[in-house]
């Protein structure tokens, strides 16, 4: 669902998970009734105005007359196009499409931060706009049963809006429907009639384990997925069926099965990723060359069947491309039973990998050594800081060591505690969907010190805050030595975020007049949060319980300088548009034991939306005996939108990569420069995490 409003020249449009879209035209007028336009679109306007600008993305144009296509160029150079008959695609996070006739110029702002499409008059264009994310369209019931679930995940690609390898952007893809429990099979009719697109099927051994692990490639696929009967046949292997084309591929048993997935997914994906540039959103992808290196014409695999797409695929040898494959954004873990199949749609819609949770004990200083493998500051820890805890009890976790597979994220639906991962529940998911049908005018901070000593990380953070709030819609609260009943008052209103400063116990988080215990809460409706207190584990799950969607904690007792320096870091880059997880992730990895903090709820969860579509960390690296050059990697992956691609905006770079890829390149010291003042970036330089913009000036001479 769709929302726009015009004001002061500026058309504003949100979807329902409160992506934003702000065009800025001239004298703009709107008009909401508008002819179809050639593209898959959610809605349709008419604007006539002789300049749009639009936030920093990728754009091009392709001309209806005479079949081409033609790409704005990264590097800055104007695109200007004759007078004909066009549709520009502008890949901006809500997905925008120009269709106009006459003559235009394309070019980037000398900042980079936006794009600007300019008429010779004033012209009617037609504006058509697509979400990414959308609500869940109707519910299958499903029985305790192995062939219900197998006939549920069969019908939740019926989201998919393609059964081509444009289906690997995200925004062609829906949020599949939801599933519950029930005494027997009930499917929607709409469901039932979008399903079973590709004829491609896969069948598993009647088992939960074999279900669950077979989804994601099943519903990537567009796949029936189904079981065999065992008692007729005896046990058997997972196979992979073409029909159209009587091909079999048998596949491994478990726990192998899960391997065999995991490399038919990652393989499928990759090569539709890069065969989808046949089609019309082509791009300059740098992993491109790879088609050519295997032999594979992309136009004639664009135009098959899937079918025959996948079954030239499947003579692919993994090996050949398994060093070029871009890291997988996500795995979760997953405990296969009949309560966790209403979790599968959000994992779907999220593209993850699922395992088996398997996990082992921590072994002595295994946790120390683990923090400390992952801390790149290059400092000694102040030994003489302070713990956060106060003189009473700090409640302790049973911390086990996880068996993780491939992914960069990783989440936690079982038993347990797991290190290194983020550690979620079904409320979490079902909190997130509440949250996308709550409207809103900007995001709302809240960040609460309950104890004065502490005020170091109150004054960094409610800094940050403020000073974001100053380019993006953001109210910022603060709050002081709070009592029980004004902090629940806290959680209860309806902020985004809530930053907690201060200490927790075993009894709950301490207050003015006693401690607030998250379990006593009717409802918490706070969004997202950060507990920065020593041993906060159990008071986040309990916000979890009670509504909110992801938040940081703690595991035990922290010293408070690395509070503060993960709390400052997590709220700089939480405002710029990273994941709960991936902000957390890069937080920590500021202190010695970073291990002590921890994500629970949906770790994929972004509270806004940066200035670029996909957050980026930049390491930089200064070379040896180089003279004043450097090396500089780009790290762009997301849990949200997998399919996408980012482009680093360096000297004379002309490709695009594919998130998950990374990319690097030797810089001069006037390049650094340049590229520092134009991208709104993490920076990993000389063992600390810094923000882009910040270092200009130590490479200013």
């Amino acid at each position: 669902m769709l929302e726009w409003v015009v004001d002061d020249n500026t058309l504003r449009v949100t979807d329902a998970d409160n992506t934003a879209l702000s065009v800025h035209g001239a004298d703009i007028v709107v008009e909401e009734s508008a002819p179809d336009i050639p593209r898959p679109v959610e809605e349709t306007l008419v604007v006539t105005t002789d300049e749009l600008e639009f936030p920093h993305a990728v754009a091009y144009a392709f001309s209806l007359a005479v079949n081409e296509q033609y790409e704005l160029d990264p590097n800055g150079e104007p695109l200007s196009l004759p007078p004909d008959e066009y549709i520009l695609d502008i890949d901006t996070d809500i997905k925008t499409y120009l269709q106009f006739s006459g003559a235009a110029t394309i070019e980037k702002t000398d900042d980079y931060e936006s794009i600007v499409v300019s008429f010779q008059d004033r012209v009617r264009v037609v504006v058509g706009l697509r979400s990414h994310h959308e609500l869940p369209t109707g519910t299958i019931t499903v029985p305790d049963s192995p062939e219900g679930i197998a006939t549920a995940v069969s019908h939740l690609s019926a989201s998919y809006k393609t059964d081509t390898s444009d289906r690997t952007y995200p925004t062609l893809r829906g949020h599949p429907s939801l599933v519950e429990q029930g005494d027997s099979l009930d499917i929607p009719d709409h469901l039932r009639n979008e399903g079973d697109r590709s004829g491609i099927e896969i069948v598993v051994p009647p088992d939960y384990e074999s279900l669950f692990v077979a989804s994601p490639l099943a519903y990537y696929l567009q796949a029936t997925l189904k079981t065999s009967d065992c008692r007729r046949t005896g046990p058997t292997r997972p196979t992979l069926r073409l029909p159209a084309l009587d091909i079999e591929t048998q596949l491994s048993p478990m726990p192998e099965f899960e391997r065999d997935v995991e490399r038919l997914l990652r393989k499928s994906f990759f090569l539709d990723c890069l065969v989808r540039n046949a089609g019309p959103y082509r791009t300059n992808l740098a992993e491109q060359t790879i088609l050519e290196t295997l032999g594979l014409d992309a136009g004639a695999l664009y135009d098959a069947s899937p079918q025959r797409r996948l079954a030239t695929y499947l003579d692919v040898n993994y090996a050949a491309i398994e060093h070029r494959l871009p890291d997988w954004h996500l795995s979760t873990y997953v405990t296969p039973e009949y309560n966790s199949i209403e979790m599968l749609p959000f994992l779907l819609d999220r593209l993850s990998m699922i395992y088996m949770p398997r996990t082992s004990e921590l072994e002595g200083r295994e946790l120390v050594e683990r923090s400390l493998a992952d801390f790149y500051r290059g400092g000694r820890s102040d030994s003489t800081s302070r713990d956060r805890a106060s003189t009473g009890t700090v409640a302790t976790v049973d911390i086990v060591k996880p068996e993780l597979r491939n992914g960069r994220a990783h989440g936690w639906l079982a038993d347990g505690v797991p290190i290194d991962v983020f550690k979620t529940t079904p409320e979490a998911y079902h909190n997130r969907l509440d949250y996308l049908e709550r409207s809103r005018d900007s995001t709302s901070i809240c960040v609460v010190l309950n104890d004065p000593e502490m005020a170091g990380e109150h004054d960094d953070v409610a800094d940050i805050y403020r000073r974001r709030s100053e380019e993006l819609e953001m109210d910022v609260t603060v709050a002081e030595s709070l009592t029980t009943a004004d902090l629940a008052r806290v959680f209860e209103s309806e902020y985004e975020f809530v930053h907690y400063i201060g200490h927790c116990e075993t009894g709950g988080l301490r207050c003015s007049d006693g401690y607030l215990s998250t379990s006593s809460l009717s409802r918490c409706n706070a969004q997202t949060f950060f507990l920065n207190a020593c041993g906060s584990y159990y008071e986040g799950m309990g916000l979890i319980e009670k509504g909110s969607v992801a938040g940081a904690v703690t595991f035990t007792k922290v010293l408070n300088d690395h509070a503060i320096k993960v709390g400052s870091t997590f709220a700089k880059l939480l405002v710029h548009g990273f994941s709960i997880e991936r902000a957390l992730g890069l937080a920590r990895r500021r202190i010695m034991m970073g291990k002590d903090y921890a994500v629970v709820g949906d770790g994929t969860h972004s509270l806004i939306q940066g200035e670029h579509r996909l957050p980026i960390t930049i390491t930089l690296e200064e070379l040896e005996d180089a003279g004043d050059r450097y090396l500089v990697s780009f790290d762009c992956y997301s849990t949200r939108v997998t399919g996408s691609y980012y482009f680093p905006h360096t000297e004379d770079n002309e490709f695009a990569y594919l998130c998950g890829s990374e990319s690097s390149f030797t810089l001069t010291e006037s390049g650094l420069v340049s590229l520092l003042n134009e991208t709104d970036a993490s920076v990993i330089y000389d063992g600390d995490l810094y923000w882009s913009k910040a270092l200009v000036d130590q490479f200013t001479r």
